[in-house]
């Protein structure tokens, strides 16, 4: 426990919400990341007790060679990405280690080193997988838990990150060929970014960008209406709506919006929701002012790019294609006119908008439930990890 005790100073012991969790298990656990041999165990116990302990995250990051633990788990794996060998023990087990990432992620003690650190990139292999398999869904969905973690902040230092580091194209391709919840949790970050100013500045520069999401929206709204999801849907709208707010982007949607958003097919899911039928009223209200007999080229043509560097250092004009590492490009055009959309399982069940959604591996005991909350007095939709008996918990994103 010596790399604990280096951690810990006495005027920072780490405080306990259930006092049936004995701190000294928990150094002893943190102490054993570093062994190869009792590494397993102590991922599995640091993750049923990440709630109860609200200081691990700072443990974690100043206990010698945890992260390094931590990295060496997710880094173990990469060879079994491609070609696709990667089993069940062997997801559930580095899920377990983005888990304790994701505690880290959100706590505000150690967010800003966690992102100076660099380490939201080593989840981008897991994030550019396509395997429908569940062993390699379960380690999307985490990773993207850990993403997500870091937006729910609205902080612009996070956002500066995620655009400087290509996070968009990876969040489009899962938007659209993800699993139900997968493409939840993406479409919710992708909203957090637009939320920010210098986010839906860098994707409304240029008519490429913006076209793009634009269509992948679509696609999704097209899947909603073969596979209905209130959750998904608030999100989609919700990015919707925050494109509006560029004049151009506006009068863009004007021309491609979704029919299913303007025909009334989602009528009778949404008779039920006021809050969400408010917000596709508003939206239907606010790209009416392009006119139906508008333009597209004209319109669309007003989305120019301009090198224009913001004062959190992004450069908006900088070329979302240039990750050519995760092997993710934005077209140079985009037909809205033969969008489609995926056939995917649905791995979630909705228990209620005010309760946790659990996705689970049968016969895992570990890192197998993925668990969301969303705050409805902000309107502000959040991803919270929890912890439900013996399963671990990732973020995802709930109605």
């Amino acid at each position: 426990m010596n790399n604990v005790a280096i951690a810990m100073t006495s005027s920072s012991v780490p405080s306990v919400q259930n006092p049936a969790i004995d701190m000294e298990d928990v150094y002893r656990w943190v102490s054993a990341l570093t062994n190869v041999d009792t590494r397993e165990s102590a991922l599995l116990e640091l993750c049923k007790i990440r709630e109860h302990v609200p200081d691990l995250a700072p443990l974690l990051w100043h206990s010698c060679g945890s992260i390094a633990a931590l990295l060496q788990e997710i880094c173990a794996i990469y060879p079994y990405i491609n070609p696709p060998r990667l089993n069940a023990h062997q997801s559930n087990r580095v899920c377990n280690a983005l888990a304790l990432l994701q505690c880290i992620a959100s706590h505000p003690e150690t967010r800003s080193d966690f992102l100076k650190a660099n380490i939201p990139l080593y989840l981008y292999t897991f994030l550019n997988t396509n395997n429908p398999t569940r062993p390699f869904e379960y380690l999307r969905l985490t990773s993207l838990g850990v993403i997500g973690a870091l937006v729910k902040t609205d902080e612009p230092e996070v956002i500066a990150f995620l655009l400087g580091s290509e996070i968009i194209p990876l969040c489009l391709v899962i938007m659209e060929f993800g699993s139900e919840l997968s493409k939840t949790v993406a479409t919710f970050i992708m909203q957090k970014i637009l939320l920010d100013e210098v986010g839906l500045a860098y994707i409304c520069q240029t008519h490429e960008r913006f076209a793009h999401v634009a269509a992948v929206l679509g696609k999704v709204v097209i899947y909603l209406a073969r596979d209905w999801s209130l959750r998904l849907m608030k999100h989609v709208i919700r990015c919707y709506l925050r494109l509006c707010d560029d004049p151009r982007a506006r009068n863009a949607l004007g021309q491609c919006l979704p029919q299913q958003l303007t025909d009334r097919t989602f009528s009778v899911q949404l008779e039920n929701d006021l809050v969400t039928s408010r917000w596709l009223a508003q939206l239907l209200r606010r790209v009416s002012v392009a006119g139906p007999n508008a333009n597209p080229t004209s319109t669309t043509s007003t989305i120019t790019a301009t090198n224009t560097t913001t004062s959190s250092g992004v450069n908006t004009n900088a070329d979302a294609t240039s990750g050519a590492r995760n092997n993710v490009v934005f077209p140079t055009s985009v037909s809205t006119a033969s969008l489609s959309a995926t056939s995917t399982t649905t791995i979630a069940n909705t228990v209620g908008p005010s309760s946790g959604m659990n996705t689970s591996n049968p016969g895992d005991t570990s890192a197998s439930e993925k668990n969301t909350s969303e705050s409805s007095a902000s309107q502000s939709d959040t991803i919270q990890p929890s912890v439900s008996g013996e399963t671990t918990g990732t973020a995802a994103a709930q109605s």
